[in-house]
């Protein structure tokens, strides 16, 4: 049985939304007996990276508490570092959604990720996210649609593999990618934010694809 740890929930983003979401993600491995999963904070993310997991899902940003003065942040360059090692070792890394804000640009969990999330406009717009074909992924379905928070990214597109991109009345962008890092592995999904999206059948079936890719789950 493999171990995924997964980290959900910030200032901005809903742990319980995450949670059920990736319940619905993750459902058919864990009944099947392939999967366990283990739910953390993020002040206890590398605790639990000495015990191995197979992967590790982030939906938290790089803030602890926004309205601080001065704000605070969790991930330290150190615990950035020991993320990179973990997955160039052999773990496998998913950063989803706000598990792709803020983080500094130059830091090595940044280039670990090869993208990282720029902004997203103010208002939520009905955003349509198109799979492609071709990928390792395998066949992700029609293209689906929801009100959601446009991520604009910057992502090494010559670096990764682009499974999905997403477009609005604001603009089109990169909305998920994945590669090999060292001998582990590294996925990132921009959507969702809000309930339409998390627990859309078509998202939850395309994020199913992409944490059976990183943690290398047999169908």
């Amino acid at each position: 049985m493999k171990r995924i740890l997964v980290i959900v929930g910030d200032y901005y983003h809903d742990a319980e939304l995450a949670r059920q979401s990736f319940q619905k993600v993750a459902e058919p491995y864990v009944k099947a007996g392939k999967l366990q999963l283990i739910y953390a904070g993020v002040e206890q993310c590398e605790q639990e990276l000495l015990k191995a997991p197979d992967l590790v899902v982030l939906f938290a940003g790089y803030y602890i508490d926004p309205r601080a003065e001065p704000v605070s942040y969790w991930m330290t360059e150190q615990i950035a570092e020991r993320i990179e090692k973990y997955v160039a070792g052999g773990g496998a890394w998913l950063a989803w959604h706000s598990g792709l804000a803020s983080y500094p640009y130059d830091g090595a969990y940044v280039r670990m990720l090869r993208g990282h999330f720029l902004m997203h406009p103010e208002q939520h717009s009905q955003v349509t996210y198109t799979p492609l074909s071709g990928t390792e992924l395998g066949a992700l379905g029609e293209a689906f649609s929801f009100m959601d928070e446009h991520y604009f990214v910057d992502c090494k597109e010559d670096e990764t593999n682009v499974f999905m991109r997403s477009s609005s009345v604001d603009g089109e962008a990169v909305a998920g990618w994945y590669h090999s890092y060292g001998a582990g592995r590294v996925g990132c999904m921009t959507p969702a934010h809000l309930s339409d999206g998390l627990l859309m059948p078509q998202f939850v079936e395309a994020m199913r694809s992409l944490v059976a890719w990183c943690a290398k789950l047999e169908p």
